[in-house]
């Protein structure tokens, strides 16, 4: 502690000096000179023994990018060349003209698909970050000038020029680049490996269009690869090998080797289809619904076709088709290769439902349960129901798909319905037997028919008026209905070109009140579909349709025409057009006539994935054999469809031009699928 005396006269206080220490303590106090041996109460050691693990040198990092600023003076590049504007911080000038620059136009497309700096777009880049990217892109130019075979080419940058004497400030810096491509190589010898050993080696040259002394470039060799490969593959060559391609640079010459390793193997031909699994689906029948015969020549396109058609099936959840060799191939002679096809099952049973509403028909619930291979093979049993607020149905279904043929299903149906709509109540009992070769949305056919048969006993009366009944009319009813379709269109749910034909006879016998009638059922369906736009399709339809034979009350209300409802006309009442009889009824006609009109228009609503479609629709019902015009209805309005990966979502809303006075005013339709 320092005493008040010090801090009164520290002079003196400091003249006064220490107490003298103890004799006996002198011989306590260490030589200066002489290092402590055991320093007591210390146990680090003395820097000499100390010892540092786990140091480790660092090391320069990689990543580490200094930027190449070429900044101060602006390098002015070549007065004379021609300039192409990328964007406002980026240009490419081509000083060559001789020889010229033959595939310019797809360079700059392509550098201007994959440039780093074109990215930036008119962004504020800073200088470092432009010239990080300048570097970047000098290769990019670089590795596509070799694409068009320009080896010797070079590329000149520049940064702060934007062309010849127009300096750009560095708050905006830009770049230019002029390309000089310089001679360009062609291709000097090429080897195929060992594709002259193929029987059919000249047609298989003929498919690699790469000859001596072609302009060189590299995309082409893959390109004519592929066709070699694809065509190796159509004409017999089941286990045909490429390797990858090797080109040797000259540049004394100017010229590439080209050598393209090929092994076209044998040459063979179609033998039997192998099944992994027999008891579900047989070799047989895979091998019924296949493209080819055995003996055919072998085609990979037949091979990838019938794995297309396994899965089309529904049965399976994976399949593979692989060529096997079964005999070797001698002299002019080709092998066999057998078809082994390996699948596993898909689960078989299936409960659906559905459920829909329109404003003039009601709501509509429906449901099922279906086992796919209850008969195998591809023969399976459905059973439904509806129930709804003008229709209720029970029904079962056998279907055989792929019988008889590659896509062609044979149906019998049985059901019980009964129908309460504006124009008449049925209760019917029915056995519908069909064959048809169908479009499906994996095989969209030109050609569709359908054939077959159709016996029910309907009992039928007009609706109930003020809740008064009238009798029912007993029909019992055979018709053997045929159909043909002629489709070019791209799109089977959503259509944007092409036109489509249909046609419908059906010859009918009915037998009410002790009397029979003959008569025929016809109708005629076309549409047409253009694209005007990447984002407009005009659609329009048109339906005409006559029952010459009987009279009108000879023909069952069920087997009648009627218009009116999302399918037909939107607007009006679900078969709510046509004759009406005393009590204002509809009560359906023996000719119909049906016009419709719309334009699709794809807007950029959830990325194009919202179309607007206004339309007009126009249809009328006589009770003659031809079309009656003398009162056609009209509707109009407008929908919406929200376009899926299975099809478009459609919801309409229409308004009746010259409404009766029982039709709404406005009327809703909900579906799948476009309107037609």
């Amino acid at each position: 502690m320092i005493p008040d005396s010090a801090l009164e006269d520290p002079e003196a206080w400091a003249q006064q000096g220490v107490d003298a220490p103890e004799e006996d303590a002198s011989e306590d106090i260490p030589d200066p000179s002489t290092p402590i041996a055991d320093p007591i109460g210390i146990e680090i050691a003395w820097p000499d023994e100390m010892e540092i693990d786990g140091f480790e040198a660092l090391e320069p990092e990689e990543d580490i990018e200094f930027a190449d600023l070429d900044t101060g003076t602006p390098v002015i590049a070549f007065e004379d060349a021609e300039i192409e504007k990328i964007a406002d911080n980026l240009v490419l000038g081509f000083p060559q003209a001789e020889p010229p620059f033959s595939e310019r136009g797809d360079f700059v497309a392509r550098y201007e698909a994959l440039s780093t700096i074109e990215e930036l777009g008119d962004s504020d880049a800073n200088v470092a970050q432009l010239a990080a990217r300048a570097r970047e892109d000098e290769e990019l130019l670089g590795n596509l000038l070799r694409v068009y075979g320009y080896y010797d080419g070079e590329i000149i940058r520049s940064i702060g020029t934007v062309a010849p004497g127009d300096e750009v400030s560095l708050e905006r810096p830009a770049v230019r680049f002029d390309v000089i491509p310089g001679a360009r190589f062609r291709y000097g010898a090429i080897d195929l490996g060992n594709l002259d050993a193929a029987p059919d080696y000249a047609l298989l040259r003929d498919t690699f269009e790469i000859q001596p002394g072609d302009y060189l470039q590299s995309d082409k060799i893959l390109q004519e690869q592929f066709d070699l490969d694809r065509a190796l593959g159509e004409n017999g060559y089941a286990f045909a090998e490429i390797d990858e391609p090797e080109l040797l640079i000259d540049h004394d010459r100017e010229e590439g080797d080209l050598t393209l390793p090929v092994e076209p193997g044998g040459k063979y031909v179609f033998g039997e289809v192998v099944s992994s699994d027999p008891g579900f689906l047989s070799g047989r029948h895979i091998a019924s619904i296949a493209r080819f015969e055995p003996g055919d020549t072998y085609k990979r396109s037949l091979s990838l076709d019938l794995r297309r058609a396994v899965t089309a099936t529904g049965l399976v959840s994976t399949v593979s088709v692989t060529p096997r060799e079964v005999r070797a191939p001698t002299g002019d002679e080709p092998g066999v290769v057998a078809m082994d096809v390996e699948m596993t099952r898909a689960k078989l049973r299936t409960i659906a439902g559905a459920i829909g509403y329109g404003s003039e028909e009601g709501f509509r619930v429906q449901a099922s349960w279906e086992h796919r291979n209850m008969f195998p093979p591809e023969g399976s049993l459905r059973v439904r129901g509806i129930a709804g607020t003008q229709e209720q149905l029970a029904g079962v279904t056998f279907r055989k798909n792929n019988f008889g043929g590659r896509d062609r299903v044979l149906t019998l149906d049985a059901y019980a319905t009964t129908i309460d709509s504006p124009a008449f109540d049925a209760r019917t009992v029915a056995m519908v037997g069909t064959y048809e070769r169908k479009s499906t949305l994996l095989f969209q056919k030109p050609i569709s028919w359908s054939a077959g048969f159709e016996l029910l006993a309907t009992q039928e009366r007009p609706p109930e008026v003020d809740g008064v009944a009238r009798p029912r009319q007993t029909f019992f009813v055979f018709a053997l209905p045929g159909s043909v379709l002629l489709d070019t269109t791209d799109d089977l749910l959503d259509p944007t070109q092409g036109f489509r034909l249909g046609g419908r006879l059906s010859p009918e016998a009915s037998r009410t009140n002790g009397t029979e009638s003959f008569y025929l059922r016809s109708q005629f369906d076309a549409s047409y579909y253009r694209s005007v736009s990447d984002s407009v399709v005009l659609a329009g339809r048109a339906t005409f349709g006559s029952i010459p034979g009987a009279p009108l009350e000879a023909i069952a209300p069920s087997r009648r025409f009627y218009a009116g409802g999302g399918g037909s006309v939107r607007g009006y009442g679900f078969r709510e057009i046509g004759p009406r009889n005393e009590f204002n009824e509809p009560s359906g006609g023996r000719s119909l006539v049906e016009l419709a009109a719309e334009a699709r228009v794809r807007t950029g609503f959830l990325d194009g994935a919202v179309s607007v479609v206004p339309f007009i629709d126009a249809g009328s019902v006589g009770t003659g054999t031809t079309p009656d015009f003398d009162e056609i209805k009209v509707g109009v309005g407008v929908g919406v469809r929200y376009h899926t990966g299975f099809g478009p979502l459609r919801l309409d809303v229409a308004t009746p031009v010259n409404p009766g006075p029982d039709d709404a005013p406005v009327a809703v339709y909900v579906s799948l699928g476009q309107a037609f």
